[in-house]
This record gives C-alpha cells, structure tokens and sequence, in this order.
C-alpha cells in the first residue's frame, strides 16, 4: 500500500491502516521521543501519546511537505509538552553566555558513548542541545516550543556543551592513560 492511500485510509479512521502507520513509523520516531526523554519507560508513553495525536490530527495533514517531517513535529511536541509545566530551565544573563567548542577522538569515543552522555545532560540541557545541534532549531524556535527566553535557550545550549566537553575530556584522559 502506497504511503498516500495510508493516510488516506488513516484519515477515515481505518485501525489496520493505522497499525500499518504505527509499524512503518514506530521505530523513527521511537528514536526521536528517545532523544527528548527521561529515559525508554518515559519515552514509549510518549511516543504513544504521539501515535494518539497523530492519528486524532492526521485529518490536519495537507499531503504538503514531508509527512514524515509532520510525524517527528507531533513527537517532538508531544515530549516537550511534558516539560512545559515543569520549571526545568534557568533564566539566566544572556551576556554571561560562552560558547564552548568540543573536540572528540573518534577513535577514543563513540557514538553510542555519546548518545548516552547526551542522554544523562539534566533535561533543561539535553532538550535544548538536542532541538539545537541534532535537530537544527534556532534558538527563537526553541524559545518559543518552550516557552523560554532566547537567553535560556542559549544559556543552556553553552552549558549543555560544557558538560558534555567536561564528560568527554575525562573519558578521553581515562581512556589515555588505561592504554599506557
């Protein structure tokens, strides 16, 4: 079945329709709740919560632009929405901000090991990390699905980079020294 009789079919509520959407896109965007998210527990209730509103929504979609694009959007959102309640950002001076430059051996770190530091990042740091460097949000964006300033949003992108900076450099220096 063609993508676009899949959504046609999801459109009118047909559940094997949206079992065989679910199945074509439960992995993508499983990965993508997993970069927004606590952990995988928190993650899958958030990617169902995801399917639910896609599939309430679906009838929104225009078949213009990237449907998959619209698919990762509704996750997204659907995992920030969990934080929006939550004071989980510092407000800070947007002077006091420096921009901190990482360097990583690829042949000491990989990116397994650094998928899970971005993982272990306080959530304030790894939401706005991930929307910024891996997703490729501005920071006016990030503001706004955030409900934060672009001061914050900058604030805990450079800091999100020193701790990761921070991590790295001491792994790195650990893996050094175990291989003398």
């Amino acid at each position: 079945m063609s993508l676009e009789l899949l959504i046609k079919n999801c459109k009118a509520n047909n559940t094997k329709a949206q079992g065989e959407l679910y199945k074509l896109f439960s992995s993508k965007l499983f990965a993508v709740s997993l970069k927004y998210s606590r952990n995988r527990a928190e993650a899958e209730d958030n990617l169902q919560d995801a399917f639910l509103t896609i599939f309430k929504k679906i009838g929104q979609y225009k078949n213009q632009g990237s449907f998959e694009g619209w698919l990762k959007r509704i996750t997204v959102n659907t995992a920030l929405q969990r934080y929006r309640t939550e004071k989980v950002f510092d407000l800070v001076n947007e002077n006091a901000i420096e921009d901190v430059e990482i360097e990583i051996d690829e042949d000491q770190v990989s990116i397994d090991y650094l998928l899970k530091i971005i993982q272990e990042l306080p959530d304030r740091y790894r939401l706005v990390f991930n929307l910024y460097v891996l997703d490729g949000y501005s920071h006016k964006e990030i503001a706004e699905l955030l409900d934060i300033s672009v001061g914050t949003s900058k604030s805990n992108l450079a800091r999100a980079r020193m701790i990761l900076k921070t991590t790295i450099e001491d792994y790195q220096n650990t893996e050094h020294l175990q291989s003398l």
